[in-house]
């Protein structure tokens, strides 16, 4: 049977945590998989709360580690995943705003496709995060010359032994290291598969991240992606 490893990153998500875990057990239980929730050093009581569902829930795994940003906590889960050998990994996020009940689409596809992704489909998160994905993908355009439809998508499934293959590609702590997943595999002629998912808003707290956050990381991956491509 496929070995599933459910990467979840939170940060300062008391609002949102237990709840996004009740929907997506079901998920791991069901696969005979694994739910990974990585705490970014937060400062609220979200780690408090992850370690009380912990020792209710024999199928969630709690990590934690010191705050350096979302793509950084998600490249440690998958380096999680990995070193525990995971056949299939899939990663969404801890704010409530996508759906368990999309995942099974997804599943039936692992086998045929090395990253099954879904884009955003009627966004609700703002006109302000649809606007970013649009420059993002011109950009990735501009600097790697493949279309990634949405890059940074969190809820993607990926096949384990491709992710091996190409993951030390990744700068360690990389900012937006599911955007630079996407671009490698496209870019490396993998078999992906794109699946419109349902985005809601956020479903409670703050999001960390602002305008001003937003285009700093931005301005910062342009230089990266230069230095990137010519790895790849």
């Amino acid at each position: 049977m496929d070995k599933l490893c459910i990467i979840i990153p939170a940060y300062n998500e008391q609002a949102n945590v237990e709840q996004v875990i009740k929907q997506w057990y079901p998920v791991a239980v069901a696969h005979a998989g694994e739910i990974v929730v990585i705490d970014d050093g937060s400062t609220d009581l979200t780690y408090e709360i992850l370690r009380s569902q912990e020792k209710k829930l024999p199928h969630l795994t709690v990590l934690t580690k010191k705050n350096n940003g979302h793509g950084a906590t998600v490249l440690y889960g998958y380096h999680y995943a990995i070193k525990n050998h995971a056949d299939y990994i899939f990663q969404t996020d801890s704010d409530g705003q996508t759906l368990p009940e999309e995942f099974e689409e997804f599943w039936k596809n692992r086998e045929h496709f090395d990253m099954v992704i879904g884009y955003r489909k009627g966004r609700h998160d703002g006109c302000l995060r649809v606007f970013v994905t649009k420059v993002l993908r011109a950009v990735i355009w501009l600097c790697f010359c493949v279309y990634v439809r949405d890059a940074n998508t969190p809820y993607r499934l990926i096949r384990g032994q491709t992710l091996r293959r190409y993951i030390d590609l990744i700068p360690p702590g990389f900012h937006l290291a599911n955007v630079l997943i996407s671009v490698i595999f496209v870019k490396k002629g993998c078999k992906v598969k794109w699946l419109p998912i349902t985005f809601r808003p956020r479903q409670g707290g703050k999001n960390s991240m602002n305008g001003k956050k937003i285009v700093k990381i931005g301005c910062s991956a342009v230089r990266d992606f230069w230095k990137i491509n010519r790895l790849l």
